[in-house]
């Protein structure tokens, strides 16, 4: 439900300390109405919306917002995301199949995840990231679990501060961690989400009249860079057996394969010991031997 009395969320920097210091999530939820924030109820302890139409019944009445929690007491405080509240938020997931503090760790290094609003520590050990949204600028959610990181924005909603989820038998809340002490800026999630998960490289086979022993480095080091977790330094090994194989140096394997394999997550090292192993073996089998796959399995990801 759209308020026309509350047209614009008025954040500010103390504004989720101030809500998340409330002392009954129906307080909490009737401040962020007071502030032009919409906000919905979810069920206790979870996620899921109690309003039957979800996120849409959002709304910054704080009449309406009493009785939703005077009804249910102990409900989370649903917020949506996008143009409807003026808030993007990353949300850098924890769980047992993976963190996504890496990437977005990676992400921020690269001037596309800085700037953030609030940080709040999630009830499984996780992080959102809350940015301000650009006026007229649709940016929908998406998620990447290969990087465990999702984004919410317009078409989404996240569960707000001070609300309560049970993790393992324990519940805990939502809690501010860390507020802006620089101008928050707009998140550029078009950016991000290629980023995080970059366009599936297509099997391309060696061009015509190209020798068994021949080999493009530039696509070589794209396979490296895009190789997951797990099969890095077997990617890098390979890399560089066919680039030996080539003939080529190991001066230019290294500037080739080294920043492509330091954009797949491997030190510096690793990296360095994993080349000098694959010139070593070339170099003992001499130059009629094969250190790649076969010829028919020859294609290279580009």
């Amino acid at each position: 439900m759209f308020d026309p009395a509350n047209p614009k969320p008025d954040w500010t920097t103390s504004t989720m300390q101030r809500v998340a210091g409330e002392p009954t999530l129906g307080a909490a939820a009737i401040r962020y109405a007071n502030l032009g924030i919409p906000v919905f109820p979810c069920v206790p302890g979870g996620k899921q919306p109690l309003t039957p139409n979800g996120f849409h019944d959002a709304t910054s009445s704080a009449r309406v917002v009493h009785r939703w929690w005077e009804r249910t007491p102990e409900a989370n405080i649903g917020l949506p995301t996008g143009a409807r509240t003026g808030i993007l938020v990353v949300d850098i997931d924890v769980h047992a199949g993976g963190s996504g503090f890496a990437a977005f760790e990676r992400a921020r290094s690269d001037g596309l995840a800085t700037h953030w609003g609030w940080l709040v520590r999630t009830p499984s050990g996780g992080v959102h990231a809350y940015y301000p949204s650009v006026p007229d600028r649709e940016q929908r959610s998406w998620q990447v679990p290969s990087a465990h990181v999702d984004f919410r924005g317009d078409g989404g909603y996240v569960i707000a501060p001070p609300s309560r989820l049970e993790v393992d038998g324990v519940i805990r809340a939502y809690e501010v961690i860390a507020v802006t002490t620089q101008p928050a800026e707009p998140l550029d999630a078009v950016g991000l989400r290629p980023f995080l998960e970059p366009p599936r490289p297509r099997p391309v086979a060696p061009p015509s009249g190209l020798s068994p022993k021949g080999c493009h480095p530039e696509a070589l080091a794209r396979v490296v860079a895009l190789t997951p977790e797990g099969g890095r330094n077997r990617a890098l090994f390979w890399a560089s057996c066919r680039m030996a194989e080539d003939g080529q140096s190991r001066a230019n394997t290294v500037s080739y394969l080294m920043p492509a394999a330091q954009y797949a997550g491997l030190p510096d090292r690793e990296i360095e010991s994993t080349i000098d192993s694959a010139f070593r073996i070339a170099s003992r089998l001499g130059p009629g031997s094969r250190l790649g796959p076969t010829q028919r399995n020859e294609a290279i990801q580009l």
